[in-house]
């Protein structure tokens, strides 16, 4: 009798850089789909479908605020994959400083990336664009 292998799903959830959308996501989702990955690949506010007016993001919160309710959503005890392109490590980072618990890791793909000594969101708020 031939022992079954469990396969252990991940939560990846994905978020796109500037002048992107979840589209650039598009050949890597159904791939790690594919390999029964649970993936959420998201508009970051006023970007590609997400119908936020440019106009109305006034900080660096208001754009990252599909991530965080992303976030928000995840059940007590799942912890995800975070991945982020270009200006979106930047909103890593603040997902990592209020998320921290539901991270298994976070990967900074051609992306700003915090260092190892300071909170995450240091840089950013020390040249205060949020």
């Amino acid at each position: 009798m031939e022992a079954t292998k469990k396969q252990t799903q991940t939560h990846f959830v994905l978020a796109h850089g500037a002048c992107h959308g979840a589209w650039c996501w598009h050949k890597l989702k159904p791939l790690l789909e594919s390999h029964g990955h649970k993936v959420n690949a998201l508009d970051l506010s006023a970007s590609s479908i997400n119908m936020k007016k440019i106009e109305a993001l006034r900080t660096l919160y208001d754009y990252r605020e599909p991530l965080m309710e992303v976030m928000k959503s995840l059940p007590p005890g799942e912890k995800v994959v975070l991945v982020g392109h270009n200006v979106s490590g930047l909103n890593l980072a603040l997902a990592m400083d209020k998320f921290s618990q539901k991270i298994s890791v976070a990967v900074f793909l051609t992306a700003f990336m915090p260092d190892a000594v300071h909170k995450p969101s240091f840089v950013i708020k020390q040249v205060q664009i949020i």
